[in-house]
């Protein structure tokens, strides 16, 4: 039988604590836990975390990390108020929208720094409203400029700087719609108009990707805080997805793309570099109507949607991994 030390030319080591520069393929065994360990460069997977307190889909969400992210809004069976906070484990109810429930909304921010905009409202009215979260309560600000829902996308980091691109009224909109903590702004419309799209970013360096305008899309853009340039499209077409991240690091995921599965959801995920898409591993469970949070292609977190159980969250997660090895 081949020997560790055959395959690698060393020893397992044994070490007191865990090395605190690994390399990948390296195996050593922890004296202080007792157990063997390896260390290896994870490509990316999702994992299952705690739901939701209230099913939902088509909500709105805001966060740039996996463990600290904000769902708002969004269709459980009417239109819903209800405003939930992830720690990392657990999902808390918080503080309601002002405006009565609505769904198909837009948002972005931090999970302490939210902004809500657009949607419909019963009985199915568009509306433009915007609303500001502090991290404890919503209070009304100024509305859109132009009523929307099923944004193309939407971009921002905090409450005071936020775009709003896309949608439907019900033609499908270019628009695209720059906050500034008090007031909306029509800039330079998107190339391609488009509805139920993917956007990341900021409001000066934002990414729209995917929709349907009526095609089905794989067209990306690129925001400079100007205007908008068509960069490389995505590897699959598709409408109903979400994504997270910056202009150099997102990562999209779900959606309807009839070319993989004409009749149903997908759990597709891609990552984008700044230049390229590439398909990376899928959702455990194919999703469209949902919401994320996340800084980067290398952790996002997907949360609601329609699925069969749409309290549903799942994480993403890449990157260095120290793994400890069991006799199973």
């Amino acid at each position: 039988m081949t020997t560790y030390k055959e395959i690698r030319g060393t020893n397992i080591e044994v070490l007191a604590s865990d090395p605190s520069n690994p390399v990948t393929g390296q195996v050593w065994y922890n004296s202080t836990d007792n157990v063997v360990k390896g260390f290896f460069v994870n490509t990316g997977s999702w994992a299952t975390k705690n739901g939701m307190n209230q099913d939902r889909q088509n909500l709105a969400g805001a966060g740039i990390t996996a463990t600290a992210a904000l769902a708002f809004g969004g269709e459980p069976d009417t239109y819903d108020a209800r405003t939930e906070l992830y720690n990392g484990t657990n999902w808390t109810e918080v503080n309601d929208l002002q405006t009565d429930g609505r769904g198909r909304l837009g948002g972005a921010g931090t999970s302490t720094s939210a902004l809500a905009f657009g949607g419909r409202t019963q009985p199915g009215t568009k509306v433009a409203d915007t609303e500001s979260w502090n991290g404890t309560n919503w209070t009304e600000k100024n509305n859109l400029n132009t009523v929307r829902e099923d944004m193309a996308g939407s971009a921002g980091v905090s409450n005071t700087a936020c775009l709003c691109f896309g949608g439907s009224p019900p033609d499908y909109l270019s628009v695209t719609e720059n906050w500034n903590g008090t007031n909306w702004t029509e800039v330079a419309d998107l190339n391609t108009a488009r509805q139920s799209g993917g956007g990341s970013g900021t409001n000066t360096a934002a990414l729209c990707f995917g929709g349907k305008g009526p095609s089905i899309l794989s067209i990306t853009e690129l925001w400079n805080g100007t205007s908008w340039t068509e960069v490389n499209n995505m590897g699959t077409a598709r409408y109903e997805l979400a994504g997270s991240g910056t202009t150099t690091s997102t990562l999209a995921s779900g959606g309807i793309a009839p070319s993989v599965s004409p009749s149903s959801k997908v759990g597709l995920t891609e990552s984008w570099n700044g230049t390229n898409w590439t398909e990376t591993a899928d959702m455990n469970t194919g999703t469209d109507e949902h919401a994320t949070a996340g800084s980067s292609n290398s952790s996002s977190l997907a949360f609601g949607g329609d699925v069969p159980s749409s309290d549903s969250t799942e994480e993403f997660s890449s990157g260095p991994t120290t793994v400890t090895f069991t006799d199973s």
